[in-house]
């Protein structure tokens, strides 16, 4: 069998990094791990390609060499996935699909031959044991949660590092919260199920021995849903191999904000090598938490816990989210407010979205409130659902909250309070990362010649310098990052609502 597995393109978002990728001569953040996960499951003997398509084009050859085509997406894939099962149509190969597009609208592919849905741990081996007899069905699902035990080290062979950011790894999936908005409890429950320190070793050494140096993401939604097990077990063994390598790779994850509680765990992960962590802070009002669920961010002083975590050591990245019912008019002042004074700057505000397979899809579609599917594209503002407060005053405060948080004083402004407050405690020799400094280089041109920023820029280079030099790379990283979140706000399509305004006067 010849099997060529194929990852749809993303449209340009937030959460891309075209932008700042370009500096370090980078084509996508990270490779598609379901896919290599997905062909270390496949016969060793068949021969496998993957076309990652944010790296490289798909050409009708690439597909006609192929017996099957193996497609996985997420929502924000959509437009891309359509035009690949069209041209497979048409090329006369068949398509094998899977991942959480296809698993929470099945109906809508049926240009795929087969839908290999959930988690292909279960439902793999049915559907290759079906194709091997000659009578593989259309569609292949399955009851309850599979046993990450079972879980394969990605096929890393297949992936050509250098075109990427960084590497990743997933070592738990499920999440002992159940936000309204979120789909991931539907998709994977709420008992964090987690892979053994061996499993989590050989997935380490097999990036290692393949030459990697630099960022590794673990893409666990809430890498502390079993904190006993992370501190007894994972952490340790995690340490352990990264003191005897020497420390070759810097990690980060994301988490939930019960993390600033626990400074035991902290500890561990800083010294694990951990350095970011990504949190869904959502909303600093607390009504917010409340409607969507969200109890572990219910009665806690958010802006405590984010410089917690900060001063021990680990970057807070984090989500917000404004639309909620319950959102005050003041909603969009006090968002500015709280994450200018937070210092975080990686800070990804979005509109909520009513996703296929929520709570929050469920409670809208009965209150006949929903107005159409998500794209996921966050540079397409459109709203999917009738908000409570005027859909105008909703999109034109999240359109203030963007065009203030990147601007270039706030932005800059921010980074230099993330930058007096954070104590980092590095681990292993100090390496120089791959194209930095020509990243450097480039920034000085682009950022500091060129760029709109260039008086905040040079006046960041000079304070890095001179009051902080061991967080100097991490500032001029800081200022591409910027560059990035500028240009995404400033190509912003904002359509507003996916259907006419004659449902708003009908309410």
């Amino acid at each position: 069998m010849k099997i060529l597995f194929i990852y749809p393109e993303y449209p340009d978002t937030f959460w891309g990094f075209r932008h700042a990728l370009k500096f370090v001569g980078k084509k996508a953040p990270f490779p598609p791990l379901g896919l290599l996960t997905v062909a270390a499951m496949l016969d060793a003997s068949w021969e496998k390609r993957l076309i990652d398509m944010n790296v490289q084009q798909l050409a009708d050859r690439d597909i006609r060499w192929a017996d099957y085509v193996f497609i996985s997406a997420m929502t924000v894939q959509r437009q891309s996935v359509d035009d690949i099962l069209s041209r497979c149509r048409s090329l006369g190969v068949k398509t094998v699909a899977g991942g959480p597009l296809f698993t929470t609208a099945p109906a809508d592919f049926g240009l795929a031959d087969h839908l290999v849905l959930g988690e292909a741990e279960m439902t793999l081996r049915p559907f290759l044991e079906d194709l091997e007899k000659g009578c593989a069905r259309h569609l292949y699902t399955a009851e309850g949660f599979a046993n990450v035990a079972d879980t394969p080290v990605p096929l890393w062979a297949l992936v050509d590092s250098r075109k990427y950011g960084a590497m990743n790894i997933q070592y738990s999936r499920g999440c002992p919260f159940d936000c309204e908005f979120c789909d991931i409890t539907q998709l994977f429950g709420r008992k964090p199920r987690t892979k053994s320190s061996a499993q989590l070793v050989a997935e380490l050494d097999a990036l290692n021995r393949r030459g990697w140096r630099g960022g590794v993401f673990f893409v666990d939604d809430n890498f502390i849903g079993d904190k006993r097990k992370l501190k007894h077990e994972t952490l340790p063994a995690i340490i352990d191999w990264a003191e005897r390598h020497k420390h070759p790779f810097d990690f980060y994850t994301e988490a939930s904000i019960d993390l600033a509680d626990d400074s035991e765990l902290m500890g561990l992960m800083v010294k694990s090598g951990f350095e970011e962590v990504f949190i869904g802070i959502e909303t600093p009002h607390d009504e917010g938490h409340v409607e969507s669920g969200k109890v572990q961010n219910k009665n806690r002083d958010l802006l405590d816990s984010v410089k917690r975590i900060q001063q021990a050591g680990l970057q807070v990245q984090a989500g917000f989210i404004v639309g909620f019912d319950s959102d005050p008019p003041s909603i969009f002042e006090r968002q500015i407010a709280f994450i200018q004074e937070s210092g975080i700057v990686t800070a990804m505000v979005g509109m909520l979205t009513a996703l296929r397979g929520t709570k929050l899809h469920q409670r809208l579609l009965r209150e006949g409130r929903l107005l159409g599917d998500t794209t996921g594209n966050n540079t397409t503002v459109a709203l999917n659902f009738i908000p409570s407060m005027k859909p105008e005053a909703l999109i034109n405060g999240y359109r203030t909250i963007l065009t203030t948080i990147y601007a270039p004083r706030q932005y800059y402004q921010r980074v230099t309070t993330f930058l007096k407050d954070y104590r980092p405690h590095p681990q292993g020799p100090f390496r120089l990362k791959s194209g930095y400094i020509g990243a450097l280089f480039k920034s000085m041109l682009y950022l500091g010649v060129i760029g709109k920023e260039r008086f905040y820029f040079w006046k960041l280079f000079i304070w890095s310098l001179l009051r902080r030099p061991r967080l100097f790379g991490m500032a001029i990283t800081f200022a591409i990052y910027g560059y990035h979140f500028r240009k995404i706000t400033e190509n912003i399509s904002w359509v507003g609502l996916f259907s006419d305004t004659s449902c708003l006067e009908q309410k």
